[in-house]
């Protein structure tokens, strides 16, 4: 299958490093040391990670991008979706870190609902029987407070996009189109984590196809299915899962990119893909140098076999 209007581009994230939301020993790594491992791999862009990792000033950060031709796409910032006495600092927080994307010129802010101790017990498990969901006034909340967002965004001329993820209150495929259903008057996109997918019992091919109008960020992760299992009979959460190692390099696991990539190239998406292999700081098996320069490796053979070009315009 061969196109020539389709790029796509491929971005690192922190993530890989061990580098995951809440600060801990992961976040003393050298960050320029990281810049430098994502250029050799062969990276062009990357996202902010969690706000604070990176220098929180611009005319700090952007000259250490800069000289390595790096385009920061984004920072993945969960918030309280569910909580009206949240909503203040919701706001607060999504103007903090829009600032910082507008003025190192990121296309993208990716909100997810935060992580919820009640719903990390059902990681992977959310049709188990006691599994808490949301009620219609919850839902009639995240309409509003993702049109609020959404205006925020717009001041900082960032995309708004919304990522499914393991662990909150909209992880599965259905809570997925409530989610949209609830946010239908906003213009809201959405970033498909293929990882999160298959964790939430959907399929990525599926997803990609069914927003094809909405999806405007990928982040690429792989899930190896046998990890996935024992996680759900042994009930883990979602970090003990990662620790577990239930994500993998990218083509070592078992979700089908060469479908997934298929899809994209059907529904004209052109833009970038963040590889991303949440693991547990310091427990890797393979150095995250070598395991995000194999990924990109197989990623690159993917979309080559589909005759599509891999890299920056």
């Amino acid at each position: 299958m061969t196109t020539t209007n389709t790029r796509f581009q491929f971005a690192s994230a922190p993530d890989s490093w061990g580098v995951l939301d809440y600060p801990g020993p992961s976040w003393n790594q050298s960050y320029e040391k990281m810049l430098d491992e994502m250029v050799e791999a062969g990276y062009t862009g990357s996202e902010l990670g969690p706000y604070g990792f990176f220098p929180t000033d611009a005319a700090v950060l952007q000259p250490q991008l800069e000289k390595r031709k790096l385009k920061l796409l984004a920072s993945f910032v969960p918030v309280k979706m569910t909580d009206p006495d949240a909503s203040q600092a919701v706001m607060g927080r999504i103007r903090k870190v829009g600032g910082l994307l507008a003025a190192l010129k990121a296309p993208f802010l990716v909100i997810a609902d935060d992580q919820s101790p009640e719903r990390n017990a059902y990681s992977g498990r959310v049709y188990d029987k006691g599994c808490p969901t949301l009620s219609a006034e919850q839902w009639k909340h995240i309409g509003r407070m993702v049109a609020d967002a959404e205006k925020v965004a717009n001041e900082f001329r960032l995309d708004l996009v919304f990522h499914p993820h393991v662990a909150t209150y909209v992880e599965t495929p259905e809570e997925c189109e409530l989610f949209y259903d609830a946010t239908s008057h906003t213009n809201v996109g959405l970033c498909l984590d293929t990882g999160h997918c298959v964790y939430g019992h959907g399929d990525s091919v599926t997803e990609a196809k069914k927003y094809k109008s909405k999806l405007r960020f990928v982040h690429i992760k792989d899930c190896d299915v046998k990890v996935l299992k024992q996680a759900r009979e042994n009930k883990w959460t979602f970090e003990e899962a990662i620790e577990h190692k239930v994500f993998t390099i990218i083509g070592q696991g078992d979700i089908d990119f060469p479908a997934f990539f298929c899809t994209l190239v059907e529904n004209n998406y052109s833009g970038w893909s963040v590889v991303e292999q949440d693991v547990k700081f310091g427990a890797t098996p393979v150095p995250p140098a070598q395991s995000i320069a194999a990924s990109l490796k197989y990623l690159r053979e993917v979309v080559t076999n589909l005759g599509v070009t891999a890299g920056a315009p």
